[in-house]
């Protein structure tokens, strides 16, 4: 399938995927991938369909299609290739329609994520702080292509086999993400840089890197958005704080959660300030870092400022990845400069590429004097 300089690479099999056969890429009409920092992204793929065509004849009796089946789609662009998602299918639809050219096969599925919430697990991890516990869950899909990267969090705890082992009881995917909540991460899937590889990132967001082609607004011809809007909501940030018994004493003192720019950097020149202090609950029993960590991560689970927009990626000339930083010109002093872009749907079709996408950081005002890139 190609769109001009634009070509779309979709794989498709069981542990390891291999190029689909052609009958299948001549019926694709369409496909939608959704992917957001912290969550498992979603793809959905249309093909046309008939009775009599090579779809019905071979490819679905074949089993290509079926769910469990894995599907890598990446799309290439000026020499570069983009994966966008890597996963299995979860679901197929057909709809029969009465006129000619108007039946389609719709298959819906989710990125490899899925794999790891399918089997409640019970095991133990003594003496293993959590980014160790993350490495080793992840360790076990190796043979999908998936390597872990595993970040250490700000505040040191090491559990004491004499006193506490950290027990999962869950799928792997769950415990994944309640250790990532506990210590102010998050965790998601990002595929490629080749067809059939990804990185499991267990860490916190991503503040800090290059940044993208800049996102750019207000500036006439040279716009490269088709829309960009704003948004700040000041209750966005929460602060968060408890007591806490000292010892065996009966006296107790107020741990309040640490500064967040602790876990990550701000993008904005003024950080919006926390209008709302929320209990921390849920920390009885639990030590003084560990409920530090749990503070951290709560306050920064949300940023005030939003950004929403569309862009055609072939007048961009790049495709937006989530993850990363991008820039922002042409939207005014206030909401000019770096964010960090949470999320991203891919929208394909034969003669068209959008991305609707979400950008998010902590407050107004650029942090850098010019959006150069």
């Amino acid at each position: 399938m190609t769109t001009h300089s634009l070509h779309l690479m979709l794989l498709v099999g069981d542990t390891v995927p291999s190029p689909a056969p052609a009958a299948l890429i001549d019926a694709l009409h369409g496909a939608r991938v959704t992917a957001a920092s912290g969550t498992t992204s979603g793809f959905q793929l249309t093909f046309a369909s008939s009775p009599g065509s090579p779809l019905h004849r071979a490819v679905l009796p074949g089993g290509t299609l079926h769910p469990k089946k894995r599907v890598v789609l990446a799309v290439v662009l000026a020499g570069r290739c983009h994966v966008l998602v890597d996963g299995v299918i979860t679901r197929q639809e057909l709809h029969a329609g009465r006129a000619p050219g108007s039946s389609y096969l719709v298959v819906t599925g989710e990125d490899l994520t899925l794999l790891m919430d399918l089997r409640h697990v019970r095991r133990a991890f003594p003496g293993l702080p959590p980014q160790l516990r993350a490495t080793t869950v992840c360790a076990g899909y190796a043979q999908y292509g998936i390597t872990p990267r595993c970040v250490a969090p700000v505040l040191t705890h090491q559990p004491n086999p004499l006193v506490e082992i950290p027990v999962q009881s869950a799928t792997d995917l769950a415990y994944l993400r309640s250790m990532a909540a506990d210590v102010g991460h998050v965790f998601h899937l990002e595929p490629g840089p080749a067809p059939g590889v990804s990185t499991a990132y267990w860490g916190p967001q991503k503040r800090e890197g290059a940044l993208q082609p800049a996102l750019t607004t207000g500036c006439g011809a040279a716009d490269n958005v088709e829309e960009l809007t704003f948004s700040l909501d000041g209750l966005a940030a929460s602060g968060h704080g408890t007591h806490r018994l000292e010892g065996s004493s009966a006296s107790s003192s107020e741990v309040t959660a640490p500064d967040t720019r602790l876990l990550r950097g701000s993008l904005a020149t003024a950080p919006a300030p926390a209008l709302r202090v929320e209990a921390l609950r849920g920390q009885t029993g639990r030590s003084l870092p560990q409920t530090l960590l749990a503070g951290l991560g709560r306050s920064v689970a949300a940023d005030p400022v939003t950004g929403r927009g569309t862009v055609d990626v072939l007048r961009y000339g790049h495709v937006l990845s989530p993850h990363a930083l991008v820039g922002v010109r042409g939207a005014g002093q206030a909401y000019d400069g770096r964010y960090l872009v949470a999320a991203v749907t891919h929208d394909l079709a034969r003669d068209t590429y959008r991305q609707h996408f979400t950008l998010v950081r902590d407050g107004l005002g650029a942090d850098i004097q010019v959006v150069t890139v």
